[in-house]
């Protein structure tokens, strides 16, 4: 008995463990190889988004700081450039919703952001042209209601893209999105020292050859089409926007970006009016984007620490202190450093958190109207009450006032991350 049962069956022979081994050891190199490979085409489908994330922020990175010394140097009083600046804000209101439905609806993203850029491209040629004010509002229009399109459908591209099973990979995210700060960067810097000496003359150029730029790096993007059932009831925003976590998420968001105008539309013309050069004005906005780099580049270590909602909390104060800074201290050069620095709470990881919570909140085909929204809540009306009344504010009360009824926005929006914490906790 002892001997049958020592005896080994075929099932067990030598030559049939070798073989079974030999097998492991291959179906493991095999899915080893394979994990790399998908690795590797991963980093590869994200090289083109980086592409249009530098271009796009290249082409802000010059626009958004100097249009204002732009209209100024035409001789355009406050009222009249904090109008014009407010047309951008305009065509986010409405713009980024209709093409993030029609995105969401034919599932062409890629073929859409094309198309915006090409039109944007043509449009700029209008600022070639010397005109009235009533042409230069056309021309602006004409381009922001392509432009201000084409980050919220990006961006629903990449949260799809670094989105799995887990959730949403910030390590990725952030990985790609501090390419459009490089690209920010580098085009402050540069167009600040260039408009010093050149003056501001050529502002009409480099808004031309930034949209050639971003016309190349939307080509480059993989033209897939996502996958569209219209068999499917289309699902509806309202059950999503009827959820009180999300409501006080938008109006967090809404105040802390109403906070943050100030420094979009006004600060170039604040700094000027302080003194500052043409060329220190964009150091100043290069510090805060090379904090935001910072961030981006290593924001997968800092996130996990808090839940999404505290981070949203933590942005909101540091944007009251960096305000505070701004309106007080401005003559000060290390104050205004540490208060740009604070831009990687007030921008970086604040959007961030919300693109990670529109993710959330807004799955599949509800993404590309999430990120609409978040696009027209917090970025639109926003940005229209921010330059037309920060224009009316300056002219009767300075540029500083600006900045002092900022801090209010922003203790607004701590108040309304409050409630979206207890919310959340709730849940």
């Amino acid at each position: 008995m002892c001997r049958w049962r020592c005896r080994p069956s075929p099932a067990t022979s030598p030559v049939k463990v070798a073989l079974d081994g030999l097998a492991r050891r291959s179906a493991l190199t095999s899915a080893t190889s394979e994990a790399r490979s998908s690795n590797a085409l991963s980093r590869f489908q994200l090289f083109p988004f980086a592409a249009l994330s530098a271009s796009y922020f290249a082409h802000i990175g010059f626009f958004n700081p100097y249009l204002p010394l732009w209209l100024k140097d035409l001789g355009f009083s406050i009222t009249i450039i904090g109008l014009l600046t407010a047309v951008q804000a305009a065509t986010r209101v409405l713009a980024p919703y209709g093409w993030g439905w029609l995105s969401d609806h034919t599932g062409e993203r890629v073929k859409l952001l094309r198309f915006c850029a090409g039109a944007a491209l043509i449009c700029s040629a209008g600022l070639l042209v010397e005109g009235s004010v009533v042409w230069i509002a056309v021309v602006l229009l004409l381009m922001f209601i392509h432009t201000s399109a084409m980050m919220p459908m990006s961006e629903a591209a990449l949260a799809h893209l670094v989105s799995t099973d887990q959730g949403f990979d910030s390590r990725r995210y952030g990985r790609v999105r501090l390419w459009g700060s490089l690209g920010f960067l580098v085009t402050v810097f540069v167009a600040g020292a260039w408009f010093e000496v050149q003056g501001m003359q050529s502002f009409p150029a480099w808004s031309v050859g930034s949209l050639v730029l971003l016309n190349l790096s939307v080509w480059w993007l993989p033209n897939r089409k996502e996958a569209v059932h219209h068999d499917e009831v289309r699902p509806s925003v309202m059950p999503v926007l009827r959820q009180r976590q999300v409501q006080w998420f938008f109006a967090t968001v809404f105040f802390h970006v109403l906070s943050h105008i100030g420094i979009y539309v006004f600060f170039s013309l604040y700094l000027d009016a302080l003194g500052y050069s043409k060329t220190m004005i964009g150091v100043l906005w290069a510090v805060s984007v090379a904090a935001e780099i910072v961030w981006f580049f290593t924001q997968s270590r800092w996130l996990p620490k808090f839940s999404l909602s505290i981070w949203m909390f933590i942005c909101a104060a540091a944007m009251v202190l960096r305000m505070a800074l701004t309106t007080w201290a401005a003559e000060w050069l290390w104050a205004l450093l540490f208060a740009q620095v604070l831009h990687a709470l007030t921008f970086a990881t604040q959007h961030t958190a919300c693109i990670a919570l529109l993710s959330h909140h807004f799955p599949g085909r509800l993404r590309g109207r999430g990120q609409a929204l978040y696009a027209s809540i917090g970025y639109g009306v926003p940005g229209v009450l921010g330059a037309l009344g920060g224009g009316a504010l300056s002219d009767a009360l300075g540029l500083s006032s600006v900045y002092a009824v900022s801090i209010a926005t922003a203790a607004l929006a701590c108040v309304c991350a409050w409630q979206c914490m207890r919310q959340h906790a709730k849940h």
